[in-house]
């Protein structure tokens, strides 16, 4: 994240956009978003994963100059489907770092996992301003990404509602102010569930959210609370503080999304409806604020506001995410690629719920040397962890594996 002086503002006129993964949760937010303020903004390029139809309705309903699909195998629906129209169609990896690469001013960073940090880093390299709702680039990359970010003069906006909230109440002037940071969380829908319970969980229970509606996989990591453990990581790199300034505490209602606490005993909270629009909204239209279509929070008729300390026996993964930062290296990033095996292996019930944390231990049980030099090294942890967690999946059924 830049320092207030190398902000950047924005010129008169509609603001070019383009979304990296605008088919997902976070995606469909901001196009709601555009098409609510058509004046306000042109699309340049939207990618997809591998849903052509609503990719190819987004771009015609934009207007978009560009759309590309990940998996080649949808790469002719998509062409089909914006035959007539203009819109220029791609596919393939190269396709996305393209659409990433395109004339915008503000890129959507919203492809889920580590497929997002090749396309999020081409447009930092290009000295765009990113809106980072992909945390797993920090995890994986963390200090090279904010290296490239000062580097080439690009702006980071935090997109997740917790590092939203603390970006909006964090002195960046004067950092050496702050005390700690608080990331809130809701618990997941399993925050009061018996330890010994969580083992028959499901993954229809899994991606229930309680508060959220989200995808699939940050639904289960909600679940396992990883997902928090990844906001952790992703915290310290954007707002350069030690692990040990960095708290999380569960607010059940999920309306106080982040807390900075300063020396002087004050504490400035961020409050919102849980909707991700909010913070959408705020990265869309920064430096100045926009209208979104939020229900107005009425604290009257919320009555209270709950918090309580995580439960470290139900949420091993909090622990296993502050041990990797404090290593450091390349565990971030065998972290995070241990996790995406473990709950897609837990999505397609190839191994029970309570074993994803237990996967993602094994996994970096297995590494000795995890020294992390270049984007190279990222790669190759990335890669090697997944081979080594798949193999502790396929390795013996359900639950003997792990």
């Amino acid at each position: 994240m830049n320092s207030p002086d190398s902000l950047k503002y924005l010129n008169d006129g509609a603001r070019r956009v383009t979304i990296l993964g605008s088919t997902g949760s976070v995606g469909q937010s901001t196009v709601d978003l555009l098409l609510r303020n058509p004046d306000g903004f042109e699309v340049e390029a939207l990618t997809a994963n591998r849903n052509p139809v609503r990719l190819a309705e987004q771009a015609r309903a934009l207007r978009a100059r560009f759309a590309a699909i990940a998996d080649p195998v949808h790469y002719l629906a998509l062409k089909d489907a914006l035959a007539g129209t203009g819109i220029e169609a791609a596919c393939g990896p190269e396709a996305l770092a393209e659409a990433a690469l395109r004339p915008s001013d503000w890129v959507m960073a919203g492809i889920v996992g580590a497929a997002g940090l090749a396309p999020t880093l081409a447009a930092i390299r290009r000295g765009a301003i990113v809106a980072l709702a992909n945390k797993e680039v920090l995890v994986c990359a963390g200090a090279l990404v904010m290296q490239e970010v000062r580097r080439c003069g690009a702006t980071l906006l935090p997109v997740d509602s917790e590092h939203n909230a603390i970006w909006q109440c964090f002195d960046l002037e004067r950092a050496d102010t702050v005390e700690r940071i608080i990331l809130t969380a809701s618990g997941g829908p399993f925050r009061e569930r018996a330890f010994e319970d969580m083992r028959e969980v499901t993954p229809m229970e899994a991606v229930a959210h309680p508060n959220w509606s989200m995808g699939a996989k940050i639904s289960v990591d909600s679940a396992t609370m990883m997902n928090k453990g990844l906001e952790l990581i992703e915290a310290h790199h954007l707002f350069g503080l030690p692990e040990g300034q960095i708290e999380i505490l569960i607010n059940h209602q999920s309306i106080v999304h982040g807390m900075v606490v300063y020396r002087d005993g004050s504490v400035l909270a961020q409050l919102g409806t849980p909707d991700m629009r909010t913070p959408i909204a705020h990265t869309l239209a920064w430096p100045g604020r926009m209208t979104a279509p939020t229900a107005n929070l009425d604290l009257a008729a919320l009555g209270r506001l709950t918090f309580a300390s995580p439960d470290a026996q139900r949420f091993p993964a909090l622990r296993l995410a502050r041990n990797a930062l404090q290593q450091g290296g390349g565990c971030p990033t065998i972290l995070n690629a241990a996790n995406e095996i473990a709950v897609q292996a837990f999505l397609d019930r190839a191994i029970g719920f309570l074993d994803i944390a237990r996967l993602v231990e094994r996994t970096l049980e297995s590494f000795d040397d995890t020294g992390l030099s270049c984007l190279d090294d990222v790669h190759n942890f990335d890669k090697e962890a997944r081979e080594v967690a798949g193999g502790l999946v396929a390795g013996g059924g359900r639950a003997r594996a792990i």
